[in-house]
């Protein structure tokens, strides 16, 4: 399916009906509001940021109406048009240079039905979708069967030279199916060990070897059939019921991309209970072996078991779309260089197969992410009020497909519509908290780059406390739009709200994130809540304002730090003279 023009074009009524409708009420009337603390920076700007239109855009975006905003659906068509029309009202020029708002992105969507059985010696052991496990192939075949695959359990799967880390020792897996863990090695710190070694995998961070893609590629690199990857809660952060609804549909890969590279043949989940059951059948014990792979001596064990899968795979090609709004610069030298806002528009659409009626089969994704789109339209009215824009050219940019691996940002990074190299930051929007004003805010990007005295100054012009990430285990860095950016060399902001909830007893905030988390996250009851209270949302709108207008202000560049893992690719993207220098 192709979304164009044509097809957009009967549903501006719809669309036009759905922006008359009233919000829901606020746990109080917030309104527009000014400055909250200092009167340096957009003055003008913060003034303008307004709740009540910031929730009915996340109204609008996340009602039955808009079917949960998958991409190549009606709720691609509803939701790129809705953002479209708001740019053009607010009076943001066209974001593409070809004089459109809309940057074209293929992908293939591909829906998989798998089937599962594992022989262990004698015993047959007969997995059900999705309840145990759950498998994608982005091979496009209509059949893809992998026999009599032995089974390796390679502990955390990685190979890592900077750490000395090697779980496969020379083993060849080629044609052999994986068994791993989620997230990194949790290698105990010699010093105490009630704590994680600093020194590995940046202690009790996740890094980029704990992420599913990283366990993919890495399984396809050494030409693995199949992956499978053991689910636990903890070390995922998300319960497994995000895995079914994240993997159990539609899945999507960019169409310019060599998904051999990216997945083995089979790519699947399985949860840790099934695993136990699969280890203790061919005489092994889960625990101990789950122990021993947090050391670097540890070496693969071959289980005496082989799995057969049976995928039956449908696909299809779509064009979906990133959309693009711009404000030029006011600095004739400047304006040529670009501070990014980005927030995806996308999620997971609408599941027939649930009961209930059509609103119980919806995933809404109010907050995730329908608050950030929200976020970035009023920051584009907040910049559009300033008496003069700042002096370099802001760019906002609504993307596809994150929730189907970052694929929108990605493509944008492959193919950016103004070059990287005059792209001085990228401040992302996944998820704008909803439960009031906060003493501090979370800075999940801390410690990349020198972006991070820019969020402390202007939070603390606002009297709020910059915490780094609080939660690193849970990789927040590297699952958002941002890593894309970062990957492809542009410094990033990546907030993670307040917890430290004026008002409300110690541990507040926590616990509202956790619950969202548990049942909220991936869900199909990620909907408006009468009972948000939205001045945080506001407080931290207003600090992305800030931040961004520190950055489009000043005529020097953000720097990566350089212990950063992304300094070298924005090294790569200065080779070339940069433009309105």
């Amino acid at each position: 399916m192709t979304l164009s023009r044509h097809v957009l074009a009967p549903m501006l009524a719809a669309v036009a009906a759905l922006a008359l409708r009233a919000p829901v009420g606020l746990a109080a009337d917030y309104g527009g509001l000014g400055p909250t603390l200092g009167g340096a920076g957009p003055t003008s700007g913060i003034a303008a940021i307004d709740t009540h239109r910031f929730l009915h855009d996340i109204t609008v975006l996340s009602s039955d109406d808009f079917e949960g905003r998958s991409p190549g659906t009606r709720g691609e068509a509803l939701s790129i048009d809705y953002v479209e029309r708001q740019f053009r009202q607010i009076g943001l020029a066209p974001g593409n240079p070809d004089g459109s708002y809309l940057q074209t992105v293929p992908m293939t969507g591909i829906a998989s039905r798998p089937q599962a059985t594992i022989k262990v010696g004698a015993k047959t052991l007969h997995l059900r979708a999705p309840e145990d496990f759950v498998a994608f192939s982005a091979v496009r075949r209509p059949r893809v069967e992998i026999t009599g695959s032995q089974l390796v359990f390679v502990g955390y799967g990685v190979i890592a030279p900077e750490y000395h880390w090697d779980d496969y020792k020379g083993l060849d897996v080629r044609g052999k199916t994986l068994v791993m863990l989620i997230n990194d090695p949790p290698v105990p710190d010699p010093k105490d060990p009630t704590k994680l070694d600093p020194k590995m995998f940046d202690g009790k961070a996740m890094t980029y070897y704990g992420r599913w893609t990283y366990k993919y590629e890495i399984a396809a690199k050494l030409g693995a059939a199949a992956a499978i990857i053991v689910h636990e809660t903890g070390p995922a952060a998300y319960p497994y019921s995000v895995v079914v609804n994240s993997w159990g549909g539609e899945n999507f890969v960019l169409a310019s991309s060599k998904p051999d590279e990216e997945y083995p043949t089979v790519a699947s989940w399985i949860t840790s209970d099934k695993a136990r059951e699969l280890f203790s059948d061919a005489g092994l014990d889960f625990a101990a072996l789950k122990k021993a792979a947090v050391s670097r001596n540890f070496r693969p064990v071959l289980l005496n078991a082989r799995v057969h899968f049976t995928i039956d795979n449908r696909w299809r090609d779509i064009e979906s779309h990133n959309v693009a709004g711009k404000l030029a610069g006011s600095d004739p030298q400047l304006r040529g260089q670009y501070v990014l806002y980005s927030a995806h528009w996308d999620h997971f659409g609408w599941d027939r197969r649930l009961p209930g009626s059509k609103h119980d089969q919806i995933y809404h994704g109010a907050h995730d992410n329908a608050s950030g789109v929200a976020a970035l339209l009023e920051l584009a009215r907040a910049f559009e009020a300033l008496s003069r824009p700042p002096r370099r050219s802001i760019l906002f940019l609504a993307t596809t497909g994150e929730e189907r691996g970052l694929l929108g940002a990605r493509y944008y990074a492959l193919h950016p519509l103004y070059p990287l190299r005059d792209t001085v930051a990228d401040i992302n929007m996944d998820g704008i908290q909803s439960w009031g004003r906060t003493r501090d805010i979370e800075l999940i990007s801390a410690g990349k780059s020198t972006l991070d005295d820019v969020v402390r100054a202007q939070a603390g012009l606002m009297g709020m406390v910059v915490e780094p990430d609080l939660h690193p285990e849970r990789g927040s860095m590297y699952r958002a739009d941002q890593l894309e950016f970062a990957r492809a060399g542009v410094p990033v902001v990546f907030l993670g709200g307040g917890l430290d909830v004026i008002g409300r007893p110690g541990g507040y905030g926590e616990r509202m994130t956790g619950d969202y988390i548990a049942h909220h996250y991936h869900q199909v009851t990620d909907t408006v809540d009468p009972r948000w209270d939205l001045s945080g949302a506001a407080q931290e709108i207003e600090l992305l304002l800030r931040v961004g207008y520190s950055v489009a202000e000043s005529s020097s560049d953000p720097q990566w730090n350089a212990d950063s893992e992304f300094r070298a690719a924005r090294e790569r993207t200065m080779n070339a003279p940069r433009g309105g220098r």
